[in-house]
């Protein structure tokens, strides 16, 4: 079972939302959809359920063109951001609606609006209304409804969006256990890359209408293919550098150089962009042939265990992602750290042209 999209765009009174697309998503597999807000995430999801028809291309399901297809005809579950119950229903009777639509028995719609509940651990509500549930328990309830339906795709927009932290991290951990045994093909949009690696599965990255990259979430986040991926598949997004390769030694700014070893061994003369991430930006030197910059400090933020420090070298904007709650003046210069393994390099045209050591090794 797989859903193909083949050049499939959409364009409204004339601009663009989504560009040709080509994707194959394969039974059984969780894709997430990782993008900026406006990136068009909820636009593809909405062509690939049939809500909206494309301007151009196709959509195959299980090799059958479903292009022109109403939604109503399709095995499709969609679960929005919103909490979407009905509230005058019981939570049971919310589960069981679409199976009475679909002319289920009642035996039928018992047995799988138990299954459903127990997996969503929803079994002692189901007297309840969805008004009388916590946030974490009405978005399980609207799962619910979606998994009794049986659809052989099953699109989550952004569902958690509106949880609390610590619910948030409970049904990261969930979704992936309770629709592994549905079998469906799902597709999950989120804005978080932190989201898109607990959940696993495969990625697609999406910038402006378009679809960067596809694969598996690990060798999306370790090898993007280009600098716009590595930008959205980075939260803060990844920092970038302009250098140039001489004699076999890496050139940055301030005259800091290094040895191109490893995958960067190979790289010709020239100049190239040099891309990392926060996290990996430090103010103590971490090796030592560690690289060395100077760069202002415009502003830190601190969120729990950790700062965020927000840079000036040279014009450059960068953010680093510093472990521990750190005092520092704002305004000051600051040095800063980068091991070379942790330095991804890219063309001028933003293609990847060596992947990070680490990203090799891990």
């Amino acid at each position: 079972m797989t859903l193909v999209l083949e050049g499939v765009s959409k364009v409204v009174e004339g601009s663009t939302h989504i560009h040709p697309t080509d994707l194959t998503l394969e039974n059984g597999t969780m894709n997430v959809l990782l993008g900026p807000t406006l990136s068009g995430k909820t636009s593809l999801m909405r062509l690939m359920a049939g809500l909206d028809q494309p301007a151009t291309g196709r959509i195959l399901w299980e090799g059958r063109d479903v292009t022109g297809m109403r939604v109503q005809d399709r095995k499709v579950a969609m679960v929005y951001q919103q909490f979407i119950n009905y509230p005058s229903m019981s939570v049971y009777d919310n589960i069981a609606s679409p199976l009475r639509l679909m002319g289920k028995s009642r035996e039928q719609i018992d047995t799988a609006v138990r299954k459903a509940a127990d997996l969503m651990q929803l079994t002692p509500f189901l007297e309840r209304k969805p008004l009388e549930l916590s946030g974490g328990q009405q978005q399980r309830c609207a799962l619910a409804r979606a998994l009794v339906k049986d659809a052989g795709l099953v699109l989550l927009d952004e569902p958690l969006a509106n949880l609390d932290y610590k619910l948030r991290e409970e049904l990261r951990v969930e979704i992936p256990r309770i629709f592994q045994e549905a079998g469906s093909i799902f597709v999950y949009a989120t804005t978080e890359p932190e989201e898109a690696l607990l959940l696993g599965g495969n990625t697609a990255t999406m910038w402006e209408g378009r679809v960067t990259q596809f694969g598996p979430t690990p060798q999306v986040y370790r090898q993007p293919a280009d600098a716009t991926t590595a930008r959205v598949f980075s939260d803060p997004p990844m920092n970038f550098l302009n250098v140039s390769v001489t004699g076999g030694r890496l050139m940055f700014g301030e005259g800091q150089s290094t040895e191109a070893t490893g995958p960067l061994a190979s790289l010709a003369d020239g100049r190239y962009m040099a891309g990392f991430r926060p996290n990996h930006l430090r103010i103590a030197r971490p090796t030592p042939g560690a690289l060395e910059f100077t760069a202002r400090l415009i502003v830190t933020e601190l969120s729990g265990s950790e700062t965020f420090v927000h840079l000036d070298h040279h014009g450059e904007r960068w953010v680093g992602l510093l472990h521990g709650v750190h005092q520092l003046e704002q305004g000051a210069d600051l040095r800063v750290y980068l091991d070379p393994s942790h330095v991804y390099i890219f063309g001028q045209d933003g293609r990847l042209i060596a992947p990070a050591a680490y990203a090799l090794a891990a």
